[in-house]
């Protein structure tokens, strides 16, 4: 049987041969990233964690979002809770992770303290957000179902590797802070709804800082403790799929995540897409019929939500907000007037919801039926690639959104023709 951990550090370690779609994907997250993490720097979760790191005091050694600084571990666990506080950062749908609130906060906090360039920054990036993808594969979806948040998971081994590499680690280094990673790596879907779900991803950053440095600085743990007797994989219901080391240096998984264009529960984003390919607007609407994956039914189809949160869960809500003219990309357009709107209340009564077995769950079948007796269908897939150029105009649309087109702008340039770390954790502090 393969060494998963050898063959993760191997791969961690060594050179890589990265593509270019792999490169620009990275770039477009940490854009996506830094433009949620503004977005939501001033949320109530975010205030909570950065004050409480702030009043630790410690050298200020990494910028935080919404000003000040911190140590290398607090600033991972601040940037990374807050990045996550409007869940509204990029998914991979292969293990159902969230790979940039985990590993971004860690790699940029130690490289704007290294004083790395960018070029370095991003390459760890990529490297720990394939790697958390892989352990998340590795683990499998029965970890995810027993309750273990991925995200906090498989990410806080993505984020040690990320700051591993910055650090210089070699394949011996690298096994150490997996395994070291493995004592340290929680998270728990029962905080979902929460703050909890947010500050799970700071946990998964700062664990990850935590762990490579302290093996920088000579701390030896149980390298085997990922995969080994009593370690990881066999106390969280990992299934232990050797599989997850299929095309690992050469193929890049990360270059599939999804990016959110829509401030709602990612349940609701394919049934949004095909909404938008029908065009569907009010006045022509007679009936709507939508089809989505059975486990969606549970989370995110609440039927007649009346706050601006529940409104985040309900294809009934969105469907409608968006025919109506709701910007859905914007967090501020889900609000509780939003639920009492008279006309999103008589828009919902003419939408259907139902499971169909045969989508999968990145998949939503959508059927108009307009005032005039025309039918129109479509079912869309998130996972259907779509063109970098066409993923480069939503993401950046989206920031410009978020932050202004002036800050998305610049953020951009930066990040496509190179710098410093710490110019770019000094723009990400605002």
């Amino acid at each position: 049987m393969t060494d998963f951990s050898a063959a993760l550090a191997t791969f961690a370690a060594g050179s890589v041969s990265t593509t270019a779609q792999a490169r620009i994907v990275t770039s477009l997250s940490v854009l996506d990233w830094m433009a949620v993490g503004r977005a939501g720097a001033s949320e109530p979760v975010s205030c909570i964690v950065r004050d409480m790191v702030l009043a630790e005091g410690g050298n200020a050694q990494a910028h935080l979002f919404g000003g000040g600084a911190a140590p290398l571990r607090g600033a991972a666990l601040v940037n990374g809770t807050i990045s996550h506080a409007l869940d509204y950062d990029d998914t991979h749908f292969a293990h159902i992770g969230h790979p940039s609130v985990a590993i971004l906060p860690a790699a940029l906090a130690v490289a704007e303290w290294d004083d790395r360039i960018l070029v370095d920054l991003l390459e760890a990036a990529l490297v720990g957000m394939e790697t958390s993808i892989r352990v998340g594969l590795w683990l499998g979806r029965g970890h995810y179902q027993a309750g273990f948040h991925q995200t906090a998971t498989s990410g806080a081994f993505g984020a040690a590797v990320a700051v591993g590499r910055l650090l210089g680690f070699d394949k011996v280094q690298m096994r150490s802070v997996l395994g070291l990673t493995a004592t340290r790596a929680a998270g728990l879907k029962a905080q979902f709804g929460t703050m909890g779900k947010p500050y799970n991803a700071g946990l998964a950053a700062s664990a990850g800082v935590e762990a490579a440095v302290l093996v920088q600085r000579g701390f030896q743990p149980n390298a085997d403790a990922l995969e080994g007797t009593y370690g990881f994989g066999a106390t969280h219901q990992g299934a232990a799929d050797q599989s997850a080391l299929d095309g690992l240096g050469d193929e890049w998984l990360f270059e599939t995540v999804s990016h959110k264009f829509h401030a709602c529960c990612h349940g609701l984003h394919a049934a949004l897409e095909a909404a938008r390919a029908l065009d569907i607007a009010e006045p022509e609407v007679a009936e709507i019929k939508i089809k989505t994956h059975p486990r969606w039914m549970s989370v995110c189809n609440q039927l007649s939500p009346t706050t601006g949160l529940g409104a985040k869960f309900s294809y009934r809500t969105v469907i409608a907000m968006q025919a109506l003219g709701y910007d859905t990309a914007l967090p501020g357009s889900y609000t509780d007037k939003v639920c009492a709107d008279p006309r999103i209340t008589s828009l919902q009564d003419r939408i259907t919801v139902e499971a169909d077995e045969n989508l999968s769950e990145t998949q939503a079948h959508l059927a108009l039926l307009r005032r005039d007796g025309i039918r129109r269908e479509t079912t869309h897939d998130l996972m259907t690639p779509m063109s970098l150029s066409d993923r480069e105009d939503r993401v950046r649309a989206k920031a410009s959104k978020l932050i202004g087109t002036d800050e998305a702008d610049a953020i951009w340039s930066m990040l496509r023709t190179g710098g410093r770390a710490r110019d770019l954790a000094e723009r990400m502090a605002g």
